[in-house]
Parts: C-alpha cells; sequence; structure tokens
C-alpha cells in the first residue's frame, strides 16, 4: 500500500477546517403568509360594492326618516320618497283605494298617505262650494311647501343612512364619508330627473285602485280642457275636494253628480254567457249614472235558443241598450233581443239616436259557435265593413252624421275609416285604442265577461274590462274615457284609468275631423 504524500495530507486537512460556504436551496415559502395576504379586488367588483352600500343605506334612511307630515288644504298628509323603477306620484286614500299619476320619470316615486280631515275646515269646504277657487292657490302652497320640506328631510336621511352603513362596511371613516357624498349626488340626480320629466298635467289622467263604488266619486268627471286656465292647480284642488267630500263626517260616500253636459256612455263585449257581467254592468249604470250602453257583440257562447234566457236581465239594466251581433251570437239570439223594449239592434247599417247620440252598426257575417275560421272570413268582414262605410256616408249625405259606429270585429271596424268619428269594437279579448289613418278612432273592448265561463278553466281567469266614453252633449265629440279593470271574476275591487284623446288635451286647440276618404282595410287576426 503506497503512502500517501505528507503534502496531499495537508491540503486536505485544510479543506476540512475552512468555513463551509452555504449552498443556494430553492424553498417554498410557508403556506400561512399566503393565506393571509389578501388578493387585490377588480376595480369593478370595488365599485359595485361601493353602489350596493350606497343604494341599501339610502333607502334604509328614507325608511326610517325620510317622511315629511304635510297639511294639504283640509287633509293631513304623510310625505314620502320610495324607490322606484317607474316614479311618478300614488296617493293612498285608504280603506277606499289608491290614485297613481305618471307625474314623472325618475328613480324615486313620490307616496301621499291621507291619514286624516281637519272636521271644521273639510265640512267648511262641503257646505260652500264657493271657496274651491281659493283652495287651488292653498293646495299648491302646501305642496310646494311640503315638497321642500320632504327633499330637505330625505337628503338628510340618505345620507345618514348611506354614510352609517359605509361605516358598519368599510369600518373606514373616508369610504363612510364617500358613500354619504354619492348617496346625497344620487338623490339630487333623481330629483333633476324628476323635474325635466315633470308632466303636470297627469293629474288629468289619473289610475285608480280600489274598491269600485269609490271610483267615480274620486276620479271625478271628464270634461272640456280649457287651457286658459292652470290646469294642475285646478284640477289637484278638485281631487282633494273629492277625497275630502269621500271623508265626510257621515262616512258614507257622497252621491254621485255627473256632468250635465257630458253623455256617458257604457261600452261592453264579448259577455260569452258570463252572469256574473250583468252585475257588474248594472252596477258600472248606476254609479257613473250611464246614458246608453254599447254591446260590441259575443254576447252569447253558441247563439242557441236555450240560451236566450241568459238575456232577460238586460231589460232591468236602467239604461238602453245598444247591440250588434258577433260570431258567436245567431240570428235566433238577434230575433230575441229585438223583441226587447229597451234594446236597439243594430244591423245593415241602419243607424237610431239615443240619448243625443247618433249610432250606426253591422252584425258580424260570421257565425263560429265552435270557434273556428271559415274559409273566406277575411274578406267577408271587409265586404261587411264596406256596406256600413256606405251607409255612413249615406247618413252623412242625408243631413243626419253618424256619431258613433259599432262592429263586432276590428277588421270590419277599419272599413270606416274616415266617415264617422269613433267606432267601437271587440272580438279580440284585449283592450285597445288607436286613430286610424284617415282620421276614425277606434276603441276596441276588451271581454266584460272575462273571457267567459271557460275562464274559469284557467288558473288565473281573464279580467273584466268595461270603459265608460264620455262626449261633449253639444259637439258629440269624445272627451275622454275611463277604462275599467276588474281581476278574474271579482266585483270589489277595480282599476279605472283615465284617458284624454290628444285633440282634448291642455294646449290642443282644434278637433281633428275625419278625413271623408276611406283607407284600405288593414289585416287583423281572427280571435275567439
Amino acid at each position: 500500500m503506497s503512502r500517501v504524500p505528507s503534502a496531499v495530507v495537508k491540503f486536505r486537512h485544510r479543506l476540512r477546517r475552512a468555513p463551509r460556504v452555504p449552498t443556494l436551496r430553492t424553498r417554498r415559502p410557508a403556506c400561512a403568509p399566503l393565506a393571509l395576504a389578501p388578493r387585490p379586488r377588480h376595480p369593478l367588483v370595488r365599485a359595485l360594492g361601493l353602489v350596493t352600500v350606497v343604494v341599501l343605506g339610502a333607502w334604509l334612511g328614507l325608511l326610517v326618516v325620510g317622511n315629511v307630515r304635510v297639511p294639504v288644504g283640509p287633509m293631513d298628509t304623510t310625505m314620502t320618497l320610495r324607490p322606484s323603477l317607474t316614479g311618478g306620484t300614488k296617493i293612498n286614500v285608504s280603506p277606499l283605494g289608491a290614485l297613481q299619476l305618471d307625474s314623472h320619470t325618475a328613480p324615486v316615486r313620490l307616496d301621499v298617505n291621507v291619514d286624516q280631515l281637519d272636521p271644521a275646515r273639510s265640512q267648511a269646504l262641503v257646505d260652500h262650494p264657493e271657496r274651491f277657487s281659493g283652495l287651488q292657490d292653498e293646495v299648491a302652497h302646501d305642496i310646494t311647501r311640503g315638497t321642500a320640506d320632504l327633499a330637505v328631510r330625505s337628503g338628510v336621511a340618505v345620507v345618514t343612512g348611506a354614510t352609517a352603513l359605509g361605516l358598519a362596511v368599510y369600518r373606514r371613516p373616508r369610504r363612510a364619508l364617500a358613500s354619504g357624498g354619492l348617496a346625497l349626488a344620487l338623490l339630487a340626480a333623481s330629483g333633476g330627473t324628476a323635474y325635466a320629466t315633470w308632466n303636470p298635467d297627469s293629474v288629468l289622467e289619473p289610475k285608480f285602485s280600489g274598491l269600485l263604488s269609490s271610483a267615480p266619486s274620486l276620479v271625478g268627471n271628464a270634461r272640456s280642457i280649457v287651457t286658459e286656465f292652470d290646469v294642475y292647480q285646478q284640477e289637484l284642488a278638485r281631487l282633494v275636494t273629492n277625497v275630502t267630500k269621500l271623508y265626510d263626517a257621515t262616512s258614507t260616500l257622497p252621491a254621485y253628480q255627473p256632468d250635465p253636459t257630458t253623455i256617458r256612455v257604457l261600452h261592453v263585449s264579448d259577455i260569452h254567457l258570463n252572469p256574473a257581467s250583468w252585475t257588474i254592468i248594472a252596477s258600472l249604470v248606476e254609479q257613473y249614472r250611464v246614458d246608453v250602453i254599447v254591446d260590441s257583440g259575443d254576447t252569447m257562447d253558441h247563439g242557441t235558443a236555450a240560451e236566450n234566457g241568459f238575456l232577460d236581465p238586460i231589460e232591468g239594466l236602467g239604461a238602453p241598450y245598444v247591440w250588434v251581433r258577433g260570431n258567436h251570437d245567431s240570428l235566433v239570439t238577434q230575433r230575441y233581443l229585438e223583441r226587447m223594449k229597451n234594446v236597439h239592434v243594430l244591423d245593415d247599417g241602419r243607424a237610431t239616436t239615443i240619448a243625443g247620440l247618433r249610432f250606426a252598426g253591422i252584425g258580424d257575417p260570421q257565425f263560429t259557435p265552435d270557434r273556428s275560421q271559415a274559409s273566406g272570413a277575411e274578406q267577408s268582414q271587409e265586404l261587411a265593413g264596406a256596406r256600413l262605410a256606405s251607409a255612413l256616408r249615406d247618413q252623412r249625405a242625408a243631413g243626419t252624421p253618424v256619431d258613433v259606429a259599432v262592429a263586432h270585429e276590428p277588421s270590419a271596424a277599419r272599413e270606416v275609416d274616415g266617415t264617422v268619428p269613433l267606432v267601437l269594437a271587440g272580438h279580440i279579448h284585449r283592450e285597445k285604442t288607436e286613430v286610424m289613418k284617415y282620421g276614425t278612432r277606434l276603441r276596441i273592448e276588451g271581454s266584460t265577461g272575462g273571457s267567459g265561463l271557460r275562464a274559469v278553466e284557467g288558473k288565473y281567469p281573464d279580467p273584466i274590462e268595461a270603459s265608460i266614453l264620455y262626449f261633449d252633449r253639444d259637439t258629440r265629440r269624445l272627451q275622454a274615457w275611463d277604462s275599467i279593470e276588474l281581476g278574474g271574476l271579482g266585483r270589489t275591487t277595480a282599476e279605472v284609468s283615465r284617458h284624454l284623446p290628444k285633440e282634448n288635451q291642455p294646449g290642443a286647440t282644434t278637433s281633428p275631423n275625419p278625413s271623408p276618404t276611406p283607407s284600405p282595410a288593414t289585416p287583423s287576426t281572427n280571435s275567439p
């Protein structure tokens, strides 16, 4: 065994005693620090969270302190701002119902709750109608002062609510103050939008929901709109007067006093053997003091002689009954109605004058009780409409122009465009109004029978629909109409919407007359 040189041994010994240089090793960092490190949030997520805090805090603030007590005329009211997708104003007249006005478009709605009346002031207003003129300025002043107080209180409420919620969520004063500032900016933007879209004429076209019996007294009469006075103050004061009367000391509804210069026509259609319709019609005739009832057909379902007894309540409805045949009504049905004293059957363009209005109509040329569509149905409807239009032109040439034409199907009614101011129809079970090309207004009524007894077959019965049409007694032109909708087969609650023709709205100067040129027929889809 050879010996290792001493020089090599000494060198190895030195290497062992020399300090070691640490080697570089890649180690994974500990998991604990990574788990505790917050991940940065996306800016959109942070912004969405801030908006949620602002909106929720502002809403909570309005719920807690965002209302004011305001006397409006003889009434004590509570005004509140509420978040809304459509805006508008809602006047709650508990327990009678509520009035909705399309007063503005903004993400906030003004709720006005009628709390109570001052007995002395309300009785003085009812007993002395001459105070009505001074009530206009009083109501306008009270509304202005109340909305100003509500704006201040709502501003404080939304800032406080958003700031408090921001502090609870973020635990940082700067973030909390930012939430309050954004809430105030949101309220200011909503107020600016409401001001820019403010529609004072909305008080002329209210929507009432509640007890059907109180609708005429609360909504009031439709009448010609005079543009020389302040419409908003006048009509708002009249609304306050109506509410005051409803809250009279006797706690009973006052007798409805219709405007003597107005002719009121009840338009019904498509009863389809629903016996509840007669009770509803009789109630509307009494409450609105209806002068004439117009039925645009489909009173029956199969048109058999066995169904004729269903028509007997017509004699006791309390108003003349104008009727045209629908596609579910037979000639047997028509002859049965012709024998009733107060029924006026319109067919073949024959005209008759009732309650100051001249009516003419034509029966449906189709008889399809099985709800089928016969071949050539559309052409037969157009032919019937053309016959009616010819009769209307003859009446005009003879110096006895017709005020209202009646047909069952809209496709027939469209043929009279330009020959009459107004034509009434039904058939499609949906309410619709349009002004046709040559100036004739087409008013299609929904189903006053809720699509008939077959409506109960579905989970949600169709609504019962009817309309009150208001005509000026001198000009015999349509002033306004109330669309009435009752939920399903019920009779207790209703929604009543007031509508004004454009030519009768504030600012209009003339009422357009239909052009004598007939328009071509517009195809329509046949429905039950």
